[in-house]
């Protein structure tokens, strides 16, 4: 079984304008969605498309959290979301015009009590399973949430993947990820670099494995992927042709698309260009892509 870990999922209140966002006037929406969301749910849903069974987990609080688990469920995505005693789910507001402007609510604290339910649902994960950890902590949690819950479940044959950045990625290594996920501005940020030269790429992505990740897929955005895979072989790959119009979840989207190819075939190659496919289908729509969509763009891959 795959499970996902979202701390702090939200409802996305995306509105559309057309031209730019005023300031200090009253700008009129020409029209509006909610999507339903947060790194690891969209993560989930990808697998799903592509044939692949997981549990979400994570927290959900007041009426915006039980309209998010009934969305949720509506995508198809089991879960299994621990209801805290206070608070409400976080709403986002998305402002697409001639630009995109976000405001990302806070969302509710997370008490200690909520926190024990969740590490009492990893305690029942078995050998075999995979744990997805996406995304920041809260601040009502301890900044070594992510590295507690791998020493809670290692030495048990349990899988695990880790797409955050900074410090928080850096102390999961020592716990060998299966795969992280740096993109080229977080790679930098991990080495205190400037910028970081396409030829360079892989020799950062083996310091990375140096610590103890076992897959590194670095996003390259337009320029696609580059893939250090564990046994040291390269992989690089170019992003798909299209027209992008929307980043929101593209990135998860990658992820879902490696993973879910990783542990079916075991083929690095197959699964950058799945993961590659998966990406696209979701920068090139509306809404996170289906695996119909994904399908197609990976036969295009050649």
């Amino acid at each position: 079984m795959v499970y996902t870990v979202t701390f702090n999922p939200a409802l996305d209140y995306v509105m559309h304008q057309k031209g730019p966002l005023q300031p200090g006037q009253t700008n009129r929406s020409s029209g509006e969605q909610i999507c339903y969301g947060g790194k690891g749910i969209n993560v989930s849903y990808v697998l799903g498309q592509l044939g692949v069974e997981s549990t979400a987990l994570g927290f959900v609080a007041g009426f915006t959290g039980r309209e998010l688990e009934r969305g949720v469920h509506d995508m198809g995505v089991r879960t299994r979301f621990i209801s805290l005693p206070e608070g409400m789910t976080r709403i986002n507001v998305k402002l697409k015009g001639d630009s995109e402007t976000e405001i990302n609510a806070a969302g509710p604290a997370i008490d200690e009590a909520s926190r024990e339910a969740l590490l009492q649902i990893l305690e029942e994960l078995r050998e075999g399973d995979l744990l997805i950890l996406s995304g920041s902590i809260p601040a009502s949690l301890p900044a070594d949430t992510y590295a507690g819950i791998l020493k809670r479940i290692a030495g048990r044959g349990i899988d695990f993947a880790v797409d955050a950045t900074g410090a928080l990625l850096l102390e999961t290594l020592p716990y060998g990820p299966l795969l992280i996920k740096p993109n080229l501005a977080e790679l930098c940020e991990l080495f205190g670099a400037e910028e970081i030269p396409r030829e360079e790429l892989f020799s950062y992505g083996r310091r990375l494995q140096e610590m103890g990740a076992r897959h590194v897929l670095i996003s390259l955005g337009p320029d696609g992927a580059a893939l250090l895979s564990e046994d040291g072989r390269e992989f690089s790959a170019p992003a798909a042709p299209g027209v992008p119009v929307n980043t929101v979840g593209a990135g998860d989207s990658m992820l879902a698309g490696f993973l879910a190819e990783i542990r079916s075939s075991g083929d690095p190659k197959e699964a950058l260009l799945t993961g590659i496919a998966a990406g696209a289908a979701t920068a090139f729509s509306p809404v996170l892509g289906t695996g119909e969509e994904i399908r197609r763009i990976r036969a295009g891959l050649g």
